[in-house]
């Protein structure tokens, strides 16, 4: 019986000696992103398939294309690189380890998403790291010791790039909390005092609408959201999730127009010769979100499928010239 099995198995081997001889095949790598607009495809769809080991690499990547370098179009960016980092918290040192060596300027993309990762411990992995970035030491010493804002904290009146950073904590992770907080915008949609005020509301209205409209996670989770939602909250958030359910997007692109010309030429005198479309911060990032969707332009820039960035194209359309 002995024999037979042996002889068995020496035939099983010689019938079989391409499985007897296999080496294990490597997984390859994933090729480098090519362009900005591939990155944003792989960062829009990231929490339907996370792959938090090719971060790195996006991170270089972003570093790369310059995005990082422009403060009111890297929202998005760090938004989903926190996301990434707070929901990863086993592998949270490696990740950010592999994202060096990256230049200095490009460095506090690593400080804000650690610092707005949400992570119990981020004090003490963003300590570890201060040595691999003694040019960004001042900074990460206000969020360590000055007491420095992180997500949670952060207010989207004094700054809608917040919105952005929301925006990217969503697509890292799907997670409902970071969705709540732009949600919880839509009550300056309805100022009707400020100019700022009213188009942060406005950019909030509008992407929570677009991006709704495209994934029906979003939608089901918004509606959800408006059960419990404040009254003031509740029936702007009912338009957001009618115009994404009838995909009636250009009545609130619409509405949005009229009620900042609507302010800007009934409002009260410090509105009326407020130089808005001029500005390089919050007004101008909400207006060139707006604009853009107006124009049916999304996909330049950063769009605002993926966040509110501003363009040069956006704000000509909106200034006071281009409307005589």
């Amino acid at each position: 019986m002995r024999a037979f099995i042996a002889v068995a198995g020496v035939a099983l081997m010689l019938a079989f000696p391409v499985l007897a001889l296999a080496k294990p095949v490597k997984e390859k790598p994933p090729r480098p992103f090519a362009s900005n607009e591939e990155l944003l495809k792989w960062i829009n769809g990231y929490r339907r398939n996370p792959e938090p080991k090719r971060t790195p690499e996006a991170v270089k990547a972003m570093s790369g294309f310059g995005v990082t370098k422009d403060a009111d179009q890297s929202g998005v960016y760090i938004g989903f690189v926190a996301g990434v980092i707070g929901s990863n918290s086993e592998t949270a040192e490696d990740l950010v380890a592999k994202m060096f060596p990256l230049p200095p300027e490009d460095q506090v993309l690593i400080v804000k998403a650690i610092a707005y990762s949400g992570l119990p411990g981020w004090r003490d992995l963003l300590g570890k790291f201060v040595e691999r970035m003694p040019a960004r030491k001042a900074l990460i010493g206000k969020f360590l010791f000055g007491g420095k804002p992180v997500l949670t904290e952060l207010q989207m009146k004094d700054d809608s790039s917040v919105i952005d950073l929301n925006w990217g904590y969503y697509f890292a992770t799907g997670w409902e909390a970071p969705v709540r907080r732009i949600v919880a915008a839509l009550a300056l949609s309805l100022d009707k005092n400020q100019v700022e005020m009213l188009t942060i509301g406005a950019m909030a209205k509008w992407t929570l609408a677009q991006n709704a409209s495209r994934d029906n996670d979003l939608l089901i989770m918004l509606k959800k959201i408006s059960n419990d939602s404040e009254p003031d909250l509740r029936k702007p958030l009912v338009e957001v999730i009618d115009a994404a359910e009838t995909l009636e997007l250009s009545k609130l692109r619409k509405d949005a127009l009229a009620s900042i010309d609507e302010l800007r030429a009934k409002g009260p005198e410090n509105v009326r010769n407020y130089n808005w479309w001029g500005q390089a911060g919050q007004t101008v990032l909400a207006l060139g979100c707006v604009a853009a969707g107006a124009m049916g332009q999304v996909e330049f820039g950063i769009p605002c499928v993926v966040g509110g960035a501003a363009s040069t194209a956006a704000l000509k359309y909106l200034s006071p010239a281009q409307q005589q």
